[in-house]
């Protein structure tokens, strides 16, 4: 099985968008994930005083295979050495600790993220990005940072990219796009209606559309032909403008580029090299 970890995440940041028999089961894993992985779909449907068909509702809502795929990855979660929840700073609060606070969330969303990632979306996803004419990444607030980020890393390899933060802008481009191109919508709650309308145009162009977006159910990855995940991040009140979350990203992007940049490593290469040499040619001095 590709996963083997990630099942007490995803049972986090997907309880209270489940209905109340499966948020019941949810609750009960967490509270009890050792006994958890040992128990029957049956058993633990009375032992959360629900059914066994609830907890196989549950699975497929959380998009697992089945009991026995969730048993696995809660089993790989216990297997790893427990990591402090996310924690928040507070006034006045000495540097060092806010150092510590910060790299720690950042550390752990990272982990998340990872953890949560489907390597079969993904490589439909480099495939896409691979064949693609054309690739747009759209974004909007801090999700725009990422969207940026990846234009620039996807033109160093000679991709024909854009990103766009302005909707009409966006919208103007993807007007003219088809089979052959792909539009990436960025959004961490998966709800920006600007992401939304402009992934829905792209599905109307017969683009194929990626969206990054945090884990679970939302408007964007509804739309999308392909789905990659982040961490929910679970930020606290100081988020600076969504500062793990705008990490996992960047993570992700940077994920998308490495699986490309190896599944055409020479071309890359060579394309790595003339970027560095344009640089270098502007730097000289005359």
């Amino acid at each position: 099985m590709p996963h083997t970890k990630g099942g007490l995440v995803i049972l986090k940041e997907m309880i209270n968008s489940l209905p109340p028999s499966e948020q019941k089961i949810a609750t009960y894993i967490l509270n009890n994930p050792e006994e958890s992985i040992l128990l029957t779909a049956l058993s633990l449907g009375e032992k959360s005083q629900t059914s066994s068909a609830a907890v196989i509702r549950l699975c497929k809502s959380l998009g697992f295979s089945g009991f026995q795929e969730l048993k696995i990855r809660v089993a790989g979660d216990l297997r790893v050495e427990t990591v402090e929840e996310y924690r928040d700073i507070e006034r006045n609060e000495d540097y060092k600790n806010i150092i510590d606070k910060v790299t720690s969330n950042t550390i752990q969303t990272l982990r998340e993220t990872v953890d949560i990632m489907s390597i079969k979306n993904l490589e439909q996803a480099v495939t896409a990005l691979t064949n693609a004419k054309s690739i747009l990444f759209i974004g909007f607030g801090a999700s725009y940072i990422a969207a940026r980020d990846a234009e620039q890393k996807f033109m160093r390899i000679n991709k024909n990219v854009f990103s766009f933060s302005d909707v009409h802008i966006a919208a103007t481009a993807i007007a003219n796009k088809g089979p052959d191109d792909v539009v990436v919508g960025i959004s961490f709650s998966g709800n920006t209606q600007e992401a939304v309308k402009l992934l829905q145009l792209a599905k109307h162009k017969n683009a194929t559309t990626i969206s990054i977006t945090k884990y679970g159910n939302s408007q964007v990855n509804q739309i999308s032909d392909i789905q990659l995940y982040t961490s929910a991040a679970r930020e606290a009140t100081f988020r600076s403008g969504a500062t793990s979350s705008r990490i996992a990203q960047l993570h992700v992007i940077d994920i998308l580029l490495m699986c490309l940049a190896s599944k055409e490593y020479d071309e890359t290469i060579k394309h790595l090299d003339e970027t560095r040499e344009a640089i270098s040619f502007l730097r000289d001095k005359s």
